[in-house]
C-alpha cells in the first residue's frame, strides 16, 4: 500500500517538486508517527512530475500509478534479500534436520508395517487350559483315526467283494472252458477209437493180392467156359456178378445179416437157464402180449420181425441167459437185437453193458475131458441205442476153442429199473472138422 506522503506527492501540483505532509509529526498518533518515521528513513525516489513538452497531461497520472504499484513490490522483496543473506551452514543444517526427521518417520512406518505383516506367535497356554487343549487335540486325532480306520475297513470289504466276484466269474469261465475242452477231447477220443477200430479192421481185412486175383480170374474164365488166353465178354462178367449178388441178397434176406446163426431155435438152439422172469401187471403194456400164459424164453432164439413186445422180459436191470447151440462151433461173433427206434414205444428196457462167455458141455456118451467145463469170456460190449437195432460184436478173446454153450450176462440197461427185454440173441462161427479138436485146443 502506498504511503500517504507519496500519494500526496503524486497527486500534488506539478509546480512543487516536493510536497510535505502539512500535519505536524508531533500532532499525529504514535502509530502514524512511527509509520511516518519509518517512511522517512527509507530512500525516496523523487520524480519530476512536470509535464513533458512532448507528452500529454494524462502521462503524469499514469507515472504516479506505476510508482505507487512499485512500492509494495519493493517491500515484498526485502525479506527475500534478507533470507538470501543467511549463511550457508545454517541452510545445510536445516536441510539435514528435515531429512533426518523424514527418515525417522519412514523408519517408524516401516516398523509398523513389519509388525502388522508378522504378528508375534501367541504365548503358549499354561496350566489347565493347556491340558484341556491337548486333550481336545488328542480326542480329535482319535476321532480322525477311527474314521480313517472305518473307511479303510469299508474299502477292504469293497475290494474283497470285487475280488471275490471277479474270482467267481473267472472260476465259472474256467469251468465252462474246461467242460468244453473235455467235451472236445472226448469227441477226439471217440474219433481216435473209431480210427483205431478202422485200422484194426483194415489189419484184419484180407486184401486181394495179385496172385489171388489171377487165380480168381482163371476161375471166372473156367466158370464162363472160356479157354485160357481168350478174351472174356463183358456181358458174361455182368451176368456172373448179377448171379453172385442175387445169391448174397437171398442169403441176407433169409436172416437179416447174412451170417449163419447157430443159436436159432428152429435149428435146435435152446434156452437152458435164465434169470427171473418179469411178471407184468394186469392191464400193462406187455400184458396184452402174454395174456394167454407166461413169457416164452425161446422167443430170444426166433426172428422177431421187429414187432414191439415180441421179446423175453427178465426182472430188474441185470440178469443172464444160457443157451445151448445146435452144434459145437468155433465162435466168431455175437449179435444182439432189440426193437427198432422207428416203431418202439420205449427202448429203456434194452440191455446195455453185456458180457458173453462160452464153454463146451459134453453130452452123454462122450469121453469126459478135464477142460470140457472151462468157461472163457468171448467178448464184452455196450449195446448203443443210437446205432442200428441189430448190432454185431466180434469175439475178442484169443485162441478160442470149440464151444456149444453160450451165456449172456447184462449188468445194466438203458434206464428201466423194472425189467430188461431181449428180443433176439445170435451166435455166429464155423463148425470144426471134428468136435475132438476142442481137446487139443483146450
Amino acid at each position: 500500500m502506498a504511503s500517504p506522503s507519496l500519494a500526496a506527492a503524486a497527486t500534488g501540483p506539478a509546480s512543487s517538486p516536493l510536497t510535505l505532509d502539512p500535519i505536524p509529526l508531533a500532532s499525529r498518533p504514535p502509530a502514524a508517527a512511527a509509520t511516518t518515521a519509518a517512511t522517512r528513513k527509507r530512500p525516496v525516489l523523487l520524480l519530476d512530475h512536470r509535464a513533458h513538452p512532448a507528452s500529454p497531461t494524462p502521462l503524469v497520472s499514469s507515472t504516479a500509478a506505476a510508482a505507487a504499484a512499485a512500492a509494495p513490490q519493493a517491500r515484498r522483496k526485502r525479506p527475500h534479500s534478507s533470507s538470501s543473506s543467511r549463511p550457508r551452514w545454517q541452510t545445510a543444517l536445516s536441510i539435514a534436520a528435515k531429512n533426518a526427521a523424514l527418515l525417522a518417520v519412514l523408519l517408524y512406518l516401516g516398523d509398523l508395517g513389519w509388525r502388522w505383516s508378522h504378528p508375534p506367535p501367541p504365548p503358549p497356554p499354561s496350566g489347565e487350559g493347556y491340558e484341556a487343549r491337548v486333550a481336545e487335540v488328542e480326542a480329535s486325532l482319535a476321532r480322525t483315526f477311527r474314521m480313517m480306520q472305518l473307511q479303510l475297513e469299508a474299502l477292504d470289504r469293497k475290494i474283497d467283494g470285487a475280488v471275490g466276484a471277479a474270482r467267481g466269474d473267472l472260476v465259472a469261465l474256467l469251468e465252462e472252458k474246461r467242460a468244453a475242452l473235455e467235451g472236445h477231447l472226448a469227441r477226439l477220443g471217440g474219433r481216435a477209437d473209431e480210427l483205431g477200430d478202422a485200422l484194426e479192421g483194415l489189419k484184419r481185412a484180407e486184401f486181394l493180392r495179385k496172385d489171388d486175383f489171377d487165380k480168381f480170374w482163371e476161375e471166372v474164365k473156367d466158370t464162363l467156359g472160356s479157354e485160357s488166353g481168350s478174351e472174356v465178354d463183358l456181358n458174361q462178367v455182368r451176368a456172373m456178378a448179377r448171379e453172385i449178388a442175387m445169391k448174397e441178397i437171398e442169403k441176407h434176406a433169409a436172416d437179416g445179416i447174412g451170417r449163419v446163426d447157430y443159436a436159432v431155435g428152429s435149428a435146435g438152439g435152446k434156452v437152458v437157464r435164465h434169470s427171473d422172469v418179469y411178471e407184468p401187471k394186469r392191464g400193462g403194456f406187455l400184458h396184452s402180449f402174454w395174456a394167454g400164459g407166461k413169457a416164452d424164453p425161446q422167443k430170444m432164439l426166433q426172428p422177431s420181425f421187429g414187432e414191439p413186445g415180441q421179446c423175453f422180459p427178465m426182472q430188474g436191470s441185470s440178469g443172464f441167459v444160457e443157451i445151448k447151440l445146435k452144434s459145437a462151433i468155433i465162435p466168431e461173433a455175437i449179435t444182439l437185437e432189440h426193437v427198432s427206434k422207428d416203431v418202439a414205444y420205449d427202448r429203456s428196457t434194452a440191455p446195455k453193458d453185456c458180457r458173453v462167455s462160452g464153454w463146451y458141455e459134453e453130452t452123454p456118451g462122450e469121453t469126459q475131458s478135464s477142460d470140457a467145463a472151462k468157461m472163457s469170456v468171448l467178448t464184452e460190449f455196450v449195446y448203443d441205442l443210437e446205432k442200428k437195432n441189430v448190432q454185431t460184436f466180434d469175439v475178442t478173446a484169443p485162441d478160442v476153442g470149440v464151444i456149444n454153450m453160450v451165456r449172456l450176462d447184462f449188468s445194466s440197461n438203458h434206464g428201466n429199473s423194472l425189467l430188461t427185454c431181449v428180443y433176439r440173441l445170435r451166435v455166429h462161427g464155423h463148425e470144426p472138422i471134428s468136435p475132438r479138436i476142442f481137446g487139443a485146443q483146450a
